[in-house]
């Protein structure tokens, strides 16, 4: 097998010069090449390069046929199925832009994003994980499944009233006859070849809006260009120095930039293969990696604790992984050192980023030392012809830039110096949808704030040391602590709540829910939890409660409660704690 270095001098040289592309052309010169190559391998069906751009050929005809056009925007429902990729490339080559969004909202959650989008055609499944989603449906949009729905007059109130046309592409246990489903799709575009072909988009069109929680409480859609994600996908291929027909495992979602640009894109560049699963076991991983020759895998660190205690990794074959992505949150060397002796894998990286960005800017790379991995995020992924000129490092030019800025007054600190991250690159979002003033905020004399607190080391390694923002993250998803907050506070028994993140080994990071409860109250642990289950997406449901006094909380002189030392003095009383 090729070295390192080889293998990225190759991938350098295959694109000495950058051409911008649409998702959907770029799937085409793939499937020019790799025509009979698999791309999507699951346990239920395997496509290659060639069936997955005929179907989205076919999808896309039938979507223009049932009126999507150049710009409206498309939500895609889907876990990691097959049909997420025919579709979601389907929509680009309709020249609509693809909303995939989080398959654990609900209802309320579901309805505000369907809203707020404008969304004019959902795809979806009927449920997934214990999540009726057909059901909810039934509540946002009474009569999607039946005849006559996208000529419906306007509820107003918050509805979605933009949607006109929704497809149930698996039906699940719930059968719904009247329903537009995916054979009827493919069906309609058979009779309506080539519907598609004048589309007329182009790769700085917009080809997704990507939500993720904000500072305002409410979610915020990320629109980011068809360029943007091929950029990022090519410059984790060439940091990684992928080999050729390299196979990239994963369960993480698609909705998520990491499923999407660090699995399903990035594998492309080198006629690879996902081997996409729809939830997560240690079981699947294993299973799946001898089933299918997996030689790469995504995960989170509570993944790869997880396939460490499994008593099947030492009853299945495993010979064929050499690589690892752990993303979320950094996580100790102990565990890359198990990591490396148990499973022999010997390239494993970690990186950092936000969907804002573009996906994840940074990485380690797969030759650096295991101390690096664990104390960092990397430095600027190597893009090549795909970067910004000037930042050459090993003869490659940088994805992007970062610095750090006062985070009060955001003027530029020093090299070296902690502060808020910020950074520029070609990949930035082209803002967020119908959000103006957070756009402008997020966005200043042309950088990036992440909110997140940090330094650049002189190697130009990223070291995080906090969180300017209130956000968190749970199971790799930002949370937003006021979207917990408002729900947990509607129980009774609750006086005050204030939702925080706390570090966590073996989670990287989990959501902690500090309650103070009404008077009389005699509420438990399980009673907080059990509401939030009930009102909440899974990754928002705390992991842990703790009960204060009121007058345990940390205060200012106006009474307000200081989050930053609630943190501190949670974490000083449960550290070493982990579910």
């Amino acid at each position: 097998m090729p070295t390192i270095p080889e293998r990225r001098a190759g991938l350098r040289g295959r694109f000495a010069r950058w051409t911008p592309h649409t998702l959907d052309s770029w799937l085409d010169a793939c499937a020019q090449e790799y025509g009979e190559r698999p791309l999507v391998i699951t346990d239920e069906r395997t496509l290659t390069y060639r069936q997955v751009a005929d179907e989205s050929r076919r999808l896309a005809d039938g979507l223009v046929a049932l009126g999507v056009r150049p710009g409206d925007r498309v939500g895609l429902l889907m876990a990691n199925h097959p049909e997420f990729v025919t579709l979601k490339l389907a929509i680009a080559r309709t020249g609509a832009v693809a909303i995939p969004f989080n398959f654990l909202y609900r209802a309320d959650e579901l309805r505000y994003v369907l809203a707020q989008s404008e969304c004019s055609a959902l795809i979806t499944m009927a449920g997934f994980g214990g999540l009726d989603h057909a059901a909810m449906l039934d509540g946002i949009v009474p009569g999607w499944d039946a005849a006559g729905f996208a000529e419906r007059p306007p509820a107003g109130g918050g509805a979605p009233d933009t949607l006109r046309h929704v497809v149930l592409a698996r039906e699940g246990e719930t059968a719904r006859p009247g329903a537009f489903g995916l054979d009827a799709l493919l069906e309609l575009g058979a009779r309506h070849a080539g519907a598609a072909a004048d589309a007329g988009h182009a790769p700085d069109d917009i080809a997704d809006i990507l939500y993720t929680s904000g500072s305002t409480g409410s979610p915020k859609g990320v629109q980011v260009s068809h360029d943007d994600v091929l950029r990022t996908a090519y410059a984790s291929a060439l940091t990684r120095a992928y080999e050729d027909g390299r196979r990239i495992l994963f369960s993480l979602p698609c909705y998520h930039m990491f499923g999407y640009v660090e699995g399903l894109l990035s594998a492309t560049y080198v006629g690879g293969a996902v081997i996409m699963l729809p939830a997560f076991s240690a079981e699947a991983y294993l299973t799946a990696v001898e089933k299918h020759r997996a030689t790469d895998l995504l995960c989170v660190p509570t993944m790869a604790v997880a396939l460490l205690e499994s008593p099947l990794r030492h009853k299945t074959d495993l010979s064929s992984l050499t690589a690892i992505l752990c993303g979320s949150a950094p996580a100790p060397i102990w565990l890359w050192e198990q990591f490396e002796t148990e499973f022999g894998v010997s390239e494993i990286v970690t990186g950092y980023g936000m969907t804002e960005c573009g996906g994840a800017m940074t990485l380690t790379l797969p030759e650096d030392e295991l101390a690096l991995t664990s104390t960092t995020v990397g430095r600027p992924k190597l893009a090549g012809a795909a970067g910004v000129p000037g930042t050459e490092h090993n003869g490659l030019a940088a994805l992007c830039v970062y610095r750090t800025v006062d985070p009060v007054t955001a003027e530029p600190l020093p090299d070296g110096e902690t502060g808020e991250l910020v950074s520029q690159g070609p990949t930035m979002m082209l803002g967020y949808y119908g959000k103006p003033e957070e756009t402008a905020e997020a966005v200043r004399d042309g950088w990036l704030h992440s909110g997140d607190l940090g330094r650049v080391r002189p190697n130009g390694y990223l070291e995080l040391t906090g969180r300017s923002k209130e956000l968190y993250k749970s199971g790799g998803e930002l949370v937003m602590p006021k979207e917990v907050e408002d729900v947990l506070a509607t129980h009774p028994g609750i006086s005050q709540v204030y939702a925080i993140g706390l570090r966590d080994d073996r989670w990287g990071e989990i959501g902690c829910a500090v309650v103070v409860p009404a008077p009389d109250s005699a509420l438990s642990e399980g009673d907080v939890i059990d509401h939030a289950r009930q009102n909440l997406a899974r990754f928002k449901v705390p992991k842990r409660v703790v009960f204060l006094e009121a007058t345990d909380l940390p205060t200012t002189a106006t009474g307000k409660v200081q989050k930053f030392r609630l943190v501190e003095q949670v974490s000083a009383r449960s550290e070493g704690v982990t579910e």
